[in-house]
């Protein structure tokens, strides 16, 4: 028996891929899905929740009728990121810290937690790849940050106080927070309302936003909760989790279903120009 201590800690696919994508039409949008199956520190109920938030993205992926695969970061294969280019879409899940090294952080990050510099490389390539295909792109959590970084911006390494933002000591580590949503932002014309409520648990965010992005979204304390990008067609990110299925079915469904909708045209635009070439 192995005594690798990263056994305990590596999600499998059949843990977070559910059955039923092969029994979508194969004309149906395929979105592919960014996410790390393991990191430094990943046990437990960190194990847990990255278990479950990612097979939420699939249910609702699959739900959406959208196919779906997963390219693991934590691998860096770049075989693997090819994938990516042939999608109509990408979503990016969360997961640990962004190297504070990559937007020029100073000393160590307080509370730094499941950081794994290989992946935030690769995760940054393929978002530059995935900008300049203009792909529609969902990033949540890590991923907005992630984002935010590739472009240039940096992060807020330790938001203090972070009680809007996560539990405390003892609490969970995932609670109910009030954002508010730019006016005519994607993301508040996804969810039709100023006032929303969300699932969040983490104490980085956006900082400085990088210059092609724009904030969408703001918590009650000011920390940035979502940005967009005006310059490509649907880029849209988000601090929070709206995988957690302790929040918003609704909203699950709306923003998840709003990069199928959006990869879908995608899809049908570039059969229209294969069509006329």
């Amino acid at each position: 028996m192995s005594t690798d201590p990263r056994e305990d800690r590596v999600l499998t696919l059949d843990e977070v891929i559910p059955e039923g994508f092969d029994l979508l039409p194969p004309d149906a949008p395929l979105v592919a899905v960014v996410v790390s199956l393991t990191f430094p520190g990943m046990v437990g109920e960190s194990h847990r929740i990255m278990r479950d938030f990612t097979r939420s993205a699939f249910d609702q992926l699959l739900e959406s009728g959208a196919r779906a695969v997963l390219i693991d970061s934590s691998a860096a294969d770049p075989q693997a990121a090819l994938a990516a280019e042939e999608a109509d879409g990408v979503l990016f899940l969360g997961g640990g810290d962004v190297d504070g090294s990559l937007y020029e952080l100073q000393g160590p990050i307080p509370k730094a937690y499941g950081v794994d510099r290989t992946a935030d490389e690769f995760c940054i390539a393929m978002i530059h790849r995935t900008l300049e295909k203009d792909q529609p792109l969902l990033a949540i959590c890590r991923g907005s940050q992630l984002l935010n970084v590739a472009l240039g911006g940096t992060l807020v390494p330790d938001i203090v106080p972070s009680t809007l933002h996560q539990g405390q000591s003892g609490q969970p580590m995932f609670l109910d927070e009030w954002v508010t949503l730019a006016e005519g932002s994607k993301i508040h014309g996804i969810l039709g309302r100023e006032r929303v409520t969300v699932r969040s648990g983490h104490h980085q965010a956006v900082d400085r936003v990088a210059t092609d992005l724009v904030v969408s979204a703001v918590a009650d304390d000011g920390i940035v909760e979502g940005t967009e990008h005006p310059g490509k067609t649907w880029v849209v990110a988000v601090q929070w989790h709206p995988e957690d299925r302790d929040g918003s079915a609704e909203d699950r469904r709306a923003i998840i279903g709003a990069l199928v909708e959006q990869a879908v045209l995608r899809r049908l635009q570039l059969a229209r120009h294969a069509q006329t070439a």
